[in-house]
């Protein structure tokens, strides 16, 4: 991590920890973002997660943390699916204190990312899986199952949603949000060509907004994809069975009904 994007984040962090936003905030604009993972068929783009990770790392893990996301899932298939070699290379960039040892060493798969390095900024491991329900773009209901859940769809709304505004309150500085509908007390923390992606996509700031909300909705949601075959299975299983029922019924019954016509004939 470069030293310029280090001080912006510590700058960003100090500035979230210095109170809270003015005004209570909640749902302002959400931008109906696409992806991938979206709708009953949806999975991970496996670029746009190894994207969204850099983006974590270089722009927010200098305040938030993922305390409950595990190095060695960055190598799951359905996720980042970094080689373990890799894997291993990034957890070795982080130091956890180990309290067998009683002393700080580098991160290795089995540990998970270091927690927040300050209270006042928020851990992300399950930011987006939060911000699903209400505050989707769709609410809730069937345009929301086939749409989006709406949390990826506000991690990046907020992350583009500063309108230039700011305001001095009790000597610290608040910035509008168009996305929270309020005053927020974490300044703007992505930049054009802010990052440089290996992949060379450019980085627009749109670009890193939705691949660093993309790797959030995996980081809450790893199991995304799993859950949603398993869940197509049962369906097909329960439209299966629930045919068989009827064609069941229908059998059963089919004497019953045969009888009952030909006694009203009869009469």
């Amino acid at each position: 991590m470069s030293i310029r994007k280090l001080a912006l984040s510590a700058a960003a962090a100090l500035a979230l920890g210095t109170g809270p936003a003015l005004s209570a905030g909640g749902v302002g604009e959400i931008t109906d973002f696409h992806f991938s993972f979206e709708g009953p068929f949806g999975s991970y783009d496996r670029a746009q997660l190894q994207r969204g990770l850099q983006v974590y790392t270089e722009v927010c893990a200098a305040c938030h943390g993922l305390q409950y996301v595990p190095f060695r899932t960055l190598t799951q298939d359905s996720g980042p699916a970094l080689s373990p070699e890799a894997m291993r290379a990034f957890a070795a960039q982080f130091e956890i204190f180990d309290r067998e040892i009683d002393d700080w060493r580098p991160a290795e798969g089995p540990d998970h990312f270091p927690p927040s390095q300050m209270e006042t900024a928020p851990d992300l491991s399950l930011m987006a899986k939060a911000r699903i329900g209400f505050e989707g773009p769709y609410g809730l209901g069937i345009n929301q199952f086939f749409r989006g859940l709406g949390g990826a769809e506000y991690i990046a709304s907020f992350l583009l949603g500063y309108d230039g505004r700011e305001e001095m309150q009790a000597g610290a500085m608040f910035y509008y949000n168009k996305a929270y509908d309020g005053w927020v007390s974490m300044a703007p923390v992505l930049w054009e060509d802010g990052v440089e992606y290996a992949d060379g996509t450019p980085a627009t700031m749109e670009q890193q907004a939705k691949d660093v909300a993309a790797f959030l909705m995996w980081a809450a949601e790893p199991g995304l994809a799993e859950r949603k075959r398993s869940g197509l299975v049962g369906v097909i299983f329960l439209t299966l069975l629930a045919s068989l029922l009827y064609l069941t019924n229908k059998r059963l019954w089919a004497p019953v009904k045969n009888a009952a016509k030909g006694k009203t004939k009869d009469a």
